[in-house]
């Protein structure tokens, strides 16, 4: 999806979902005792990251102009833990409706829109101001994401980005058409 230059929303929209599918190339390269693993007892495990993002995004992005970010059937502390509910399958579906969310509200949303107010625990903010916060605290915890899963998965990981040495050739892809400079996949057919 290429939009113009000063579609900030629909870029922002893209945004999510490149971290959307960089998050869940990463959480495919490990198995179900890796996607709950911690490196130590104050560390965040795969599960706990998916179930925190996904509260997160479900709360800030569920009617966005009309209510607070912070819905009160929220319970941030809850997503820093998981319970023997939690399954990987419940979780990733959690988060799936989280991010199906977020991308379903900023297709009701154009830029006209950046400077109505959005409010987060009780604080007002331009649209543009949480749009930003948003994608910075996702990011964020994508980055946590993938090295987590490349240090559990070891040498069986494959990388998400440009493998090693291969800088040139994938620019010449880009420059030639035949790749997006912003994923490795190759470009669909049109």
């Amino acid at each position: 999806m290429t939009t113009a230059p000063h579609d900030t929303v629909a870029q922002a929209r893209q945004e999510f979902r490149l971290l959307r599918s960089q998050a869940e190339r990463a959480l495919a390269q490990v198995d179900g005792a890796a996607f709950v693993a911690t490196l130590d007892g104050e560390a965040n495990s795969l599960a706990i990251l998916v179930k925190h993002v996904s509260g997160n995004l479900r709360s800030r992005w569920r009617d966005p102009l009309t209510t607070d970010g912070e819905k009160p059937d929220r319970d941030r502390d809850r997503e820093f833990e998981v319970a023997a509910s939690d399954t990987r399958d419940d979780l990733l579906a959690r988060w799936a409706d989280a991010f199906d969310l977020v991308d379903a509200t900023l297709a009701t949303l154009s830029d006209a829109d950046l400077d109505r107010p959005v409010v987060i625990r009780g604080q007002a903010q331009p649209l543009r101001a949480a749009l930003l916060r948003s994608l910075t605290h996702i990011a964020g915890h994508v980055g946590q994401m993938v090295l987590l899963a490349k240090h559990l998965a070891g040498p069986a990981w494959t990388t998400l980005s440009i493998p090693r040495g291969q800088s040139a050739a994938f620019g010449a892809d880009v420059r030639a058409g035949h790749r997006d400079d912003r994923t490795t996949a190759p470009r669909e057919p049109r």
